[in-house]
């Protein structure tokens, strides 16, 4: 593509507005970042839009408990999400809020074309409704027995024993998840998309726009058919209003994603650009949305369908990426890896995770591995090691016997040319998003650099009479690798470059200029411009990380004892009934995932030398291969369940509030298996 009169806007996913963000959330900010800072270093003109995700009833829910307003909330998040993502180096041209005034008229301004343009449906659905509340429930604040086996305190859209999925009024013994009290079905009228209408447009827009891997699963969709998608919700709702129906609110997908537009559009009010230019159907800008892979039927189908219908421009590309593990696992609260982007800065610069996760980012959607020993070893060997090292062995020399001025010639200008003629590929793997691939070939000339240096040894030469000019050529050489060098980690480590700048005496990294050696020119003192990572940095943010979890749950207010909070008590049972369970410790054998079970592990028990398989919801703790050889506890003698997936013989016992974490707790190593547990 050209390097020239390039007019490029680029989003990040809109961060929901109820929580603090963490580590998995920086990946896709600093990929973003990354491509934005490379984009203006070449020289174009290129925009960086975001906001706060404010809508929907989660939000409503958490003021409320909060004590606070909707407004306040999202107020209090957004000073919480900047300054971490200011911390982080992210340089966001604007960052604004989907509950702003622009977004409310470009929200309904596209709403009035799909009606009038006939994409708009109307449909009375039969919901849960809170009597005690007065509102319709979402699937996720209804609870019950399941259905299909019975089982107690599922929520009201799947089980997590059997896998069933089902609607909220299908629940047996339902109750709402807010109140407690018993959901009523009431009927409403609904607003629906007709995202069918523009299967032919999809089907050819996915085809040129989005990565390879994500056509895959797109493809799922079309061919079980694109179904209408209920784009409204009833009062109360922390929204906007839908135009012309009252007590109707716009979805928080729908809203959501306009908030490009309304950020854009914020900052050209302020910068004297004309919003029209980027977004009108015919636009010649470019539009790019960077997503985690897990919000990608939203960006990939229901929004370019949205503009379609409006009228208006679609992105040039929707760019997914994969989630972030930590130590190949999922980001956990107790073992201190669900770590906070606020608890991280404490102990460690923010370069130091920017740099981690570009080594590690491709153009791909793979989920990327935070393994904690190879990011403090990579990041001393890489930048420490071979970077920052090219100038602290050169500086001294040039400052103490030069006055800090580089020679008048290169002593090696093959070398220097070599260096300069990475900078189309490196410049490719930037555009393309293959990040790890640059970080390779600029690691390589910081390689070439730091053996060049070996080789010369100034240090031997400014020992011996005569050999002054070969001191200053040799180390001006260094320096102008180095300074070719930290051209290209520029869009990594912004401010590193900024501090090699003052150190280098000189202006900008701009991409184009580095192909001029800095001869007969004046640098400045060096002073250290990165420390190495210890191990007790990386073990501070793990304890950090686990004590934060503890205060958070000290510190979070009483809350109103619904069964919002805690789940109902089971009636009642006398003593002679618990005697009758048996409980007995075991040896896990065997554990595998349950195909189509979300939830599901199968795991194989060793009781007496007796097998025997049971279903387990604790898939969102553990992988299979980590318990394998583990002793738990069972209770052997309860009745064979027949679930869909198979016969259940028993029930092991876990604890935990759920999520990530559930633990399946391994007796004292004196237990045997098949011990009876009294």
């Amino acid at each position: 593509m050209s390097n020239n009169n390039r007019k490029i806007l680029v989003t990040s996913a809109l961060p929901y507005a109820n929580g603090a963000i963490h580590l998995g959330h920086m990946l896709e900010y600093i990929q973003t970042d990354i491509w934005v800072r490379f984009q203006k270093q070449r020289g174009h003109s290129c925009t960086y839009v975001c906001a706060d995700d404010t809508h929907g009833t989660p939000i409503m829910l958490k003021a409320d408990q909060l004590g606070i307003t909707p407004q306040q909330l999202i107020d209090q998040s957004s000073e919480e999400h900047q300054r971490d993502f200011s911390a982080f180096m992210v340089g966001f041209d604007n960052f604004y809020s989907t509950h702003s005034q622009e977004n409310r008229e470009f929200s309904s301004m596209i709403y009035n074309k799909l009606r009038d343009a006939g994409h708009i449906a109307k449909k009375t659905i039969t919901q849960a409704f809170d009597p005690e509340k007065q509102m319709f429930l979402p699937d996720r604040f209804v609870k019950g027995d399941c259905p299909k086996c019975n089982e107690k305190d599922q929520y009201g859209d799947s089980c997590e024993a059997c896998g069933a999925t089902y609607s909220p009024i299908e629940l047996k013994n339902a109750y709402s998840a807010i109140s407690g009290a018993k959901p009523i079905e009431k009927d409403s009228e609904h607003y629906f998309f007709k995202l069918g209408d523009f299967e032919d447009f999809l089907r050819n827009w996915v085809d040129t726009h989005v990565q390879e891997q994500m056509k895959n699963k797109l493809n799922e969709w079309f061919e079980s058919g694109l179904h209408d998608w209920d784009i409204s919700r009833d009062a109360p709702y922390w929204g906007f209003e839908i135009p012309d129906a009252p007590g109707k609110y716009f979805y928080v997908w729908l809203d959501a994603p306009v908030g490009y537009m309304a950020s854009f559009k914020n900052w050209c009010d302020k910068n004297d650009t004309d919003f029209d230019e980027y977004w009108k159907a015919d636009s010649s800008t470019e539009l790019y949305h960077f997503i985690g892979k897990d919000i990608a039927y939203f960006h990939s189908l229901f929004w370019p369908a949205m503009l379609e219908g409006a009228g208006l421009r679609k992105p040039n590309g929707v760019y997914c990426h994969g989630f972030v593990t930590v130590d190949g696992k999922k980001m956990s609260k107790s073992r201190g890896t669900f770590i906070m982007a606020e608890t991280y800065l404490k102990h460690l610069r923010p370069e130091y995770l920017r740099y981690y996760y570009a080594a590690k980012l491709n153009s791909g959607i793979d989920d990327i591995d935070l393994n904690l020993e190879d990011f403090r070893l990579r990041v001393n060997a890489d930048l420490v090691n071979k970077v920052i090292n090219i100038a602290s062995r050169c500086a001294g020399f040039i400052k103490k016997k030069f006055d800090g001025q580089l020679s008048a010639e290169l002593s090696e200008p093959a070398l220097f040319q070599a260096a300069i003629d990475k900078s189309e590929i490196i410049a490719e793997f930037y555009e393309t998003r293959e990040y790890g691939k640059a970080m390779r070939e600029i690691m390589a000339i910081a390689d070439q650099a730091n053996q060049y240096i070996d080789n010369a040894e100034p240090w031997v030469l400014a020992k011996q009479e005569g050999k002054e000019q070969q001191v200053q050529e040799c180390c001006s050489m260094g320096i102008n690798l180095f300074r070719v060098i930290c051209a290209y980690l520029a869009p990594v480590l912004p401010q590193v470059a900024e501090d090699a700048q003052k150190f280098l005496n000189i202006e900008n990294f701009d991409w184009d200029q580095i192909k001029q050696p800095l001869l007969n020119h004046k640098i400045n003192k060096f002073k250290p411009l990165m420390q190495r990572v210890d191990e007790s940095n990386v073990e501070a943010i793990i304890e950090d990380s686990k004590q934060s979890m503890q205060e958070m749950q000290k510190t979070i207010k009483e809350p109103a004892k619904t069964p919002l909070q805690l789940e109902p008590i089971a009636e009642t049972i006398e003593f002679a009934d618990f005697a009758k369970v048996d409980l007995r410790v075991v040896k896990i054998i065997q554990a595998e995932h349950v195909k189509g079970a979300n939830k599901l592990l199968r795991l194989t028990l060793d009781l007496d030398g007796e097998t025997r398989n049971v279903f387990a919801g604790i898939k969102s703790a553990y992988q299979p291969e980590d318990l394998v050889g583990k002793h738990t506890v069972m209770v052997a003698n309860l009745a064979t369940r027949t679930m869909k997936f198979g016969d259940s013989e028993g029930m092991v016992l876990a604890a935990g509030p759920g999520g990530e974490d559930i633990w399946i707790l391994e007796p004292h190593t004196g237990a045997k298996a098949g011990m009876r547990v009294s």
